[in-house]
């Protein structure tokens, strides 16, 4: 008799399992589908040695390449910046690979060499001549380990609160987003990630966009929906894992880098320190040129996109020189 009602407690505790596991699943696929329908696909798509990778560009003029960080898509450029800069320029914004409307290939593992070369192959691909890149936070990183590895491709870099070093306790801050197994990962993304990420959505932009205060438009011009889909989530978990695995050494090549170069920081950034990421790039890169604005948060490209954009400017004065 026992043994009869522990049996069926377990097959009831089994079906309440499932039945929680379908119901995060479709909450899943439902945010997911909203979300592609606030913020559609925009741009063109291009194949890069299996990675399918979505971008925007406009004007005319000498190319600058934008970057953008973790958990972000091209619209933090597009709708900030795009607009204002100004004639004389191709201004060309990507997604990622995984991130916004990008697919990554199979196999890949997200790692910073991997992406710099696939931005290598982006320029090649799209016949875009030495552009200037721009990199915001983890675009920054990626930025950097391009003029390290390919310095040929580009004429230089202009780095926007970037992620420069290796820094202790990072993983224990991740919450969600440090999962090392794939499976798990996957998992994650399509059960708790989601619909976890919408209920603290507001908390977490009010902390990456602080001091400043949330754009109104944000979600939606600004691509925010974006990131409330599984395959975003995945894509972001892996290139918050991969990091570890080559920043350590990227960094150590910085004084390799020789061509004209900026780095753009505010001092009140929650998200990257400007101690840590930011001044000791003074003394590693040649003929830095260094901006610091008081009060700043980490997303200057919407609180100040007047100054970034003269800021991205002056770099490229001096990167198209003939």
């Amino acid at each position: 008799m026992l043994v009869s009602i522990l049996l069926w407690l377990l097959v009831g505790l089994l079906v309440l399992a499932l039945v929680i596991v379908a119901c995060l699943v479709a909450a899943t696929l439902w945010i997911a589908a909203k979300a592609e329908r606030l913020v559609s696909a925009s741009g063109q798509f291009v194949e890069i040695d299996g990675n399918r990778i979505h971008y925007v560009e406009t004007g005319e003029g000498r190319p600058i390449v934008f970057v953008h960080g973790l958990g972000a898509q091209l619209h933090q450029f597009r709708h900030t910046l795009f607009s204002r800069f100004g004639p004389g320029y191709r201004l060309i914004a990507l997604d990622r690979p995984g991130s916004g409307y990008s697919v990554r290939a199979r196999g890949a593992t997200g790692r910073l060499p991997e992406q710099a070369e696939i931005v290598r192959r982006f320029i090649e691909t799209l016949g875009l001549e030495r552009p200037l890149v721009v990199g915001h936070s983890l675009g920054g990183t990626v930025t950097l380990t391009l003029a390290v590895e390919h310095p040929e491709a580009i004429s230089g870099i202009a780095l926007l609160a970037p992620l420069t070093h290796l820094e202790a306790g990072v993983r224990e801050k991740a919450g969600l987003l440090y999962i090392r197994s794939r499976l798990w990962r996957r998992i994650m993304a399509y059960t708790v990630a989601v619909p976890t990420s919408l209920r603290y959505a507001r908390q977490t932009l009010e902390f990456i966009f602080a001091p400043q205060s949330v754009p109104a438009d944000y979600m939606a011009r600004g691509g925010g929906w974006l990131g409330l889909r599984p395959s975003h989530f995945h894509a972001t978990s892996t290139d918050f894992v991969a990091v570890e695995e080559d920043l350590g050494r990227i960094e150590q090549r910085y004084g390799e880098i020789a061509m004209p170069a900026g780095i753009f920081f505010g001092t009140a950034d929650r998200v990257i320190d400007m101690r840590i990421h930011g001044e000791p790039m003074k003394d590693r890169i040649g003929g830095l040129d260094s901006e610091t604005v008081d009060g700043l948060g980490h997303m200057p490209q919407f609180a100040e996109p007047d100054r970034v954009i003269a800021f991205i400017k002056r770099i490229a004065e001096r990167a198209f020189l003939p």
